[in-house]
């Protein structure tokens, strides 16, 4: 290591930040083996000052390593990697138990990447490649991301009111196109984008891991490896990316990253279904744009037509069709309920809506199918739930299959 106080320094071409570097002396061992002589290291106050140091011309990187005890030195570390960013040096995050909202501010006020501590074997050595290559070849980076597959056909499931069962919905559709799509060797993938309270992986059982957070957050060197090492597979046919393992804010993603996740799942499967946050976020349109259907669930009570409504007006204020809508009632009146029939026809012509299908309820074996983390095929197959969803899922396989026969 070489001591930024020499009088002839040799050239400095990284630096570690950190309180006390003698915290992460694994990374002491990876710069060493990387950078040799040619890196330093400074507690926060010490980088900030070098910065402005005409000894830091040929800087390349910064690794900047924090634990939870620097949550309270957010302060001091922001400005250091802003100003790192404004000169063009690449600032890798190294986290110890940080929190997923600090690492997001960071990642926000200019950081490249993040890798976890303890440093995975050369993990140091393949982000500092992926940084160079982002860096020199921008055109090819993006090249690799456009999709060039299977063109698959993206179904976003929205619920309006909470509890409106969207993600039941979602979760049991992309059972039913997977075991359609299981003969034609056609495949299905479910997102869940609530990074909030998403359920999906409580309704499959599938673990939440820390590699889609690491996923979400580093979208511009998303390749297809990383897409699939972040997802499950849940029963051997369907894959699945759950919500984060911790609650993140809606706006972790901005809608460039959205569009790059789901061109990404697009080029991979023939069926991607989307299960959308309750709330209207600034991403929201652009999964309504890339979405071939939009399915909007809703009940038949007062707070699901007020939450219509707004949608509505919202999206004609801002000049978005709705063609791509198709309304979803759930817990609908059963077939010999003509005052609830009724209801349903007075809802929809108040709100100039048509409703594409009214699932009916499914009662306490609906609950019990998500607590077991089974989708309603496995777990209660005569629900009349499973078999409505079951009924769609076939006229929306077919519908795709006509227009992909028609497009060939």
């Amino acid at each position: 290591m070489a001591s930024i106080n020499d009088t002839t320094p040799p050239k400095i071409r990284a630096c570690t930040v950190s309180r006390d570097v003698q915290n992460f002396d694994l990374l002491i061992e990876d710069m060493e083996s990387v950078f040799q002589e040619d890196w330093g290291d400074l507690n926060f106050a010490e980088a900030s000052a070098f910065l402005q140091d005409d000894t830091s011309a040929d800087l390349e990187m910064l690794a900047i390593a924090l634990d939870d005890e620097d949550e309270t030195n957010v302060a001091l570390v922001k400005p250091v990697i802003e100003r790192a960013a404004e000169r063009g040096i690449h600032v890798l995050l190294i986290a110890e138990a940080l929190s997923p909202i600090l690492l997001h501010q960071l990642l926000r006020a200019g950081a490249d990447d993040f890798v976890p501590y303890p440093l995975p074997e050369n993990a140091l050595q393949d982000v500092i490649a992926r940084l160079k290559h982002a860096a020199t070849a921008p055109v090819a980076a993006m090249a690799t991301k456009a999709p060039t597959g299977r063109n698959g056909s993206i179904f976003c499931v929205h619920s309006l009111a909470g509890g409106a069962g969207g993600t039941n919905f979602a979760v049991n559709l992309a059972w039913e196109l997977s075991a359609l799509g299981a003969a034609q060797d056609q495949t299905v993938c479910i997102l869940d984008f609530d990074f909030q309270s998403g359920s999906v992986s409580t309704y499959l059982d599938l673990a939440r891991t820390e590699k889609v957070y690491e996923l979400l957050s580093q979208t511009s060197t998303m390749d297809r490896d990383a897409f699939f090492a972040a997802t499950q597979r849940f029963q051997d046919q369907l894959q699945v990316l759950t919500a984060p393992s911790d609650m993140l804010p809606l706006d972790l993603l901005t809608p460039d990253d959205i569009e790059r996740v789901l061109a990404m799942a697009r080029d991979q499967f023939d069926f991607v279904i989307v299960d959308l946050p309750r709330t209207i976020v600034h991403w929201t349109e652009t999964a309504l744009e890339m979405s071939d259907l939009y399915f909007a669930m809703l009940e038949l009570d007062l707070r699901s037509a007020q939450n219509t409504l707004r949608m509505i007006r919202a999206l004609k204020a801002d000049g978005i069709s709705m063609d791509k809508h198709r309304f979803i009632l759930n817990r609908a009146p059963r077939f010999t309920d003509l005052g609830g029939k009724a209801r349903v026809k007075r809802m929809a012509e108040s709100l100039g809506i048509s409703i594409a299908v009214q699932i009916p309820d499914g009662g306490s074996q609906i609950r019990d199918a998500n607590d077991h983390g089974l989708p309603l095929t496995d777990y209660a197959p005569k629900n009349p739930v499973r078999k409505e969803i079951q009924k769609f899922a076939a006229a929306l396989y077919e519908t795709s299959q006509s227009a992909r026969l028609a497009a060939e």
